[in-house]
């Protein structure tokens, strides 16, 4: 899944949670997929109605979280502290987790960090600055 689409990505969390729950084999990226799902039950319908949410859109006004960017933002994290790339995220993970004693809360604090470097890129039109994900962990 290098560089989906929005359709490519919604439909990976669609299938992933479709063949967990028809207790079918999932490929190791499924998998995690399914279990970030699992963790997070707010989502469960949604991602059971694929033709009723694949193509929602949902925007800051609407006062909701985009389901599917917060499950594709886990499977970033876990991706980058499982290779430990950038160096030292997992240092960061590790040290938050302690903080908070929660894997998940540690990674929903990661995330606000990846989501201010993400934005900071894009407003600027500059590529992703680890400078300042790095500052934002470390602020934690």
């Amino acid at each position: 899944m290098f560089n989906p689409s929005r359709d490519d990505a919604r439909n990976f969390l669609f299938e992933s949670w479709r063949k967990h729950l028809a207790g079918k084999v999932l490929t190791p990226l499924e998998d995690i997929a399914a279990q970030l799902i699992a963790k997070h039950p707010e989502y469960h319908a949604l991602l059971e109605n694929p033709e009723q949410f694949k193509h929602k859109d949902y925007t800051p006004a609407e006062g909701q979280p985009n389901p599917f960017l917060h499950l594709m933002m886990h499977l970033t994290m876990q991706e980058q502290i499982s290779i430990d790339q950038p160096p030292g995220i997992r240092a960061h993970f590790q040290r938050l987790t302690a903080l908070y004693k929660s894997e998940h809360d540690a990674l929903h604090k990661m995330m606000e960090c990846l989501s201010e470097m993400l934005w900071h890129s894009q407003s600027k039109g500059t590529g992703p600055d680890v400078g300042i994900y790095f500052s934002c962990l470390d602020k934690i």
